[in-house]
C-alpha cells in the first residue's frame, strides 16, 4: 500500500507515501531535497540544516493527568501547558498540510512482543522517513496490513519554526511530548536524532510502569549460553564501539529493556558516531554504512563522492544510521537472556579511575545514579582542564521518572540474576588529559573479553583508598602496571590531588540524589580530603 489517509491526525494531504522501500526513499530524497547525495559506499547522505545535534533545552512534556505525578519535573523534564501543546501541534499540522507530498512510516519499538508499542512517523522529508525506517523495527507486509491505530505518533514539521513568543518557548525550536495524547510534535529542528530519542523517552516512561527496566546501554550475548552483557555509557565512552564484537552476538547498540524474561532491544537499527571512522578501527560499523543506510552531515569528496570521515567542517557530530541486520553478528530477533555482567563505561579525562574495577551492589547503585564521564574542555579561552559530566543512569536527558526508580529496578534485577557489575575506564592513564595518554582500545577490548569469559571474576583485586571499590590488579594480556592508576603517574602527589578533586565532584553531584537512596548506597561514595 503506497498511499493512505492521515485524516485521523488532522492531515488532509492527498499524496502520502507509507513505508516506502529504501530505494524509493532514495529517489524521493534526490529529487526533492537539495544537497542530498549518494556516497560511493551506497549510503544516502543527508543534511539536517542549522541543527546538527539534539536541542535538550527545547524539549517539553505536557503537564497533565494521569502522568503528572509520575514525572521527575525539573531541568530535564520541563513542564508545558496542554493548550500550548495544542497550539504547537496545530502549527505543525498546518505546515504539513501545505506540502504536496508527505511520508509516513509505521513500525515498532521493542523486540519483545509482550512489551512492544506501535509507532507512526509523519514527516515531509524522505531523509527522515528513511532514518526512522532504519531505527524502528520494520513490520512485515502482514503486520503493516493489520497495523491499526498507533500507540505513539511523531509529527515532524521540523522545517517550520515554533513561534518563540508562544508561552513556554525559549527559541524557534520546540520538541513537545504528550503522554496523554501519545504524540511528539517537532518544530524548528531537522535533526533526525530527535525522533529516535523521542521514542526512547516514551519507552522510559511506559516500561517502568510495567516493572520493566529501560536502559541507555548497548548489549551483546554469548553465542553458546545466550546470556547477555550490557554496557552503559555516555557519548564518547565506547558503548557502540565495544558492542561491535565479532566474538559475540549483537543485541543492540543504544537502547534496551530488562524484563522478567531477559533483555530486548528497543530499536531496529544503530546510530553510530561517524567522525574519524575507519575500516581498521571499526570494520563492522564501516561496512554497515552502505545502501539502505543514512549518513548525516558528513562531507563528501566532490569528485568521487567518497566520505571524508575526518572532516569536521559541518559538525563533529557526524552520524550514520543503519538497520541492525547490516551488522553481520546481529541476533535477530534482538532478544537475549538475563545479563551475566553489567558494565559501566566512563571516559575519565582526569586519569584517576582504574581501567577496571568490580563493584558491590551499593557501589553499583552509587555509580549508576552518578553516571559519570569527563570531557576535555574547549581551548577557545585557553582552558585545557577536563570537565566532569554526570548524567543519572547514564541517560539523564531521556529519563522521565526520578533516577531512583530506574536504580531500584536495576538493583532488583541484579539481585535476582546475580549479575557482576564492573566499572571500566576508557579514558586517560598515566596522567590527565594533556599529560597522560588515552587507554588503548585494544587493551579495553581485552578487559571486556576477560569479563565475558569469566576470568576477571576470579582475578585478584585491591581496594581503592579513595573510591572504595575493588580494583582488578591482574588481567590476561593487559600489562599489570596500567591497572593501578596511581602507579602510572610519575607525580604521585599530582595523582592524589586529581583523585581528591574527582572524589569531591562525585560527592557534590550526589547530594541531589542522597535523600532518595539507602544509607548503604550513600556510604559507597568516595572519601574526600578537605
Amino acid at each position: 500500500m503506497e498511499t493512505f489517509s492521515l485524516e485521523e491526525h488532522g492531515i488532509s494531504v492527498r499524496k502520502i507515501h507509507r513505508n516506502l522501500a529504501p530505494c524509493r526513499l532514495y529517489e524521493e530524497a534526490i529529487l526533492n531535497e537539495p544537497g542530498t547525495r549518494i556516497a560511493s559506499s551506497g549510503a544516502l547522505v543527508a543534511y539536517s540544516g542549522a541543527k546538527t545535534g539534539r536541542s535538550p533545552k527545547d524539549k517539553r512534556i505536557v503537564k497533565a493527568a494521569p502522568s503528572q505525578p509520575d514525572i521527575w519535573w525539573g531541568s530535564v523534564n520541563v513542564a508545558l501547558e496542554p493548550n500550548v501543546f495544542d497550539i504547537n501541534r496545530e502549527r505543525a499540522v498546518d505546515y504539513l498540510n501545505t506540502r504536496d507530498t508527505l511520508y509516513c512510516f509505521d513500525g515498532f519499538a521493542g523486540w519483545d512482543p509482550a512489551a512492544q508499542i506501535k509507532v507512526r512517523v509523519i514527516c515531509s522529508r524522505p531523509y527522515h522517513a528513511l532514518f526512522m525506517h532504519t531505527m524502528l523495527i520494520r513490520p512485515t507486509p502482514e503486520q503493516l496490513e493489520s497495523f491499526g491505530k498507533p500507540d505513539f505518533v511523531i509529527i515532524n514539521a521540523g522545517q517550520f519554526p515554533a513561534n518563540r513568543h508562544t508561552p513556554g518557548m525559549t527559541s524557534k525550536t520546540s520538541i513537545d511530548l504528550s503522554f496523554e495524547k501519545g504524540e511528539l510534535v517537532i518544530l524548528g529542528t531537522e535533526y533526525a536524532g530527535e525522533m529516535k530519542k523521542g521514542v526512547f523517552t516514551v519507552m522510559n516512561y511506559l516500561m517502568p510502569k510495567r516493572g520493566i527496566l529501560s536502559m541507555h546501554c548497548s548489549a551483546t550475548a554469548d553465542k553458546s549460553s545466550g546470556r547477555s552483557s550490557v554496557l552503559f555509557g555516555l557519548s564518547g565512552t565506547g558503548k557502540t564501539t565495544l558492542s561491535a564484537d565479532p566474538k559475540r552476538l549483537l543485541i543492540g547498540d543504544d537502547e534496551h529493556c530488562w524484563s522478567d524474561t531477559g533483555i530486548f532491544n528497543i530499536e531496529g537499527g544503530c546510530y553510530a558516531k561517524a567522525i574519524d571512522l575507519t575500516p581498521e578501527s571499526e570494520p563492522d560499523i564501516f561496512q554497515a554504512l552502505r545502501f539502505g543506510s543514512v549518513l548525516e552531515n558528513v562531507v563528501l569528496d566532490q569528485e568521487n563522492r567518497e566520505v571524508q570521515f575526518h572532516d569536521k567542517s559541518i559538525t563533529e557530530n557526524t552520524r550514520g544510521a543503519y538497520p541492525i541486520e547490516f551488522i553481520r553478528n546481529a541476533k535477530i530477533p534482538c532478544v537475549a537472556g538475563h545479563p551475566s555482567d553489567i558494565i559501566f563505561l566512563t571516559c575519565d579525562a582526569f586519569g584517576v579511575l582504574p581501567p577496571v574495577s568490580k563493584l558491590t551492589p551499593a557501589h553499583a547503585m552509587y555509580h549508576f545514579i552518578s553516571g559519570y564521564t569527563a570531557k576535555v574542555a574547549g581551548t577557545e579561552m585557553g582552558v585545557t582542564e577536563p570537565s566532569a559530566t554526570f548524567s543519572p543512569c547514564f541517560g539523564g536527558p531521556f529519563l522521565v521518572w526520578h533516577p531512583a526508580k530506574y536504580a531500584e529496578l536495576l538493583a532488583t534485577r541484579m539481585r535476582e540474576h546475580e549479575a557482576n557489575v564492573w566499572l571500566v575506564n576508557t579514558g586517560w592513564s598515566g596522567g590527565s588529559y594533556g599529560t597522560g595518554s588515552r587507554m588503548k582500545l585494544s587493551l579495553t577490548r581485552k578487559i571486556i573479553d576477560a569479563i565475558h569469559s569469566g576470568e576477571l571474576s576470579k582475578a585478584p583485586t585491591q581496594k581503592d583508598p579513595v573510591f572504595g571499590f575493588e580494583v582488578v590488579s591482574a588481567c590476561p594480556e593487559v600489562p599489570s602496571e596500567v591497572l593501578i592508576p596511581r602507579n602510572t603517574w610519575k607525580d604521585k602527589a599530582a595523582y592524589d590531588a586529581a583523585a581528591n578533586k574527582l572524589a569531591t565532584l562525585f560527592s557534590n553531584n550526589f547530594k541531589a540524589y542522597a535523600d532518595g537512596v539507602s544509607a548503604e548506597v550513600r556510604a559507597a561514595g568516595p572519601v574526600t580530603r578537605g
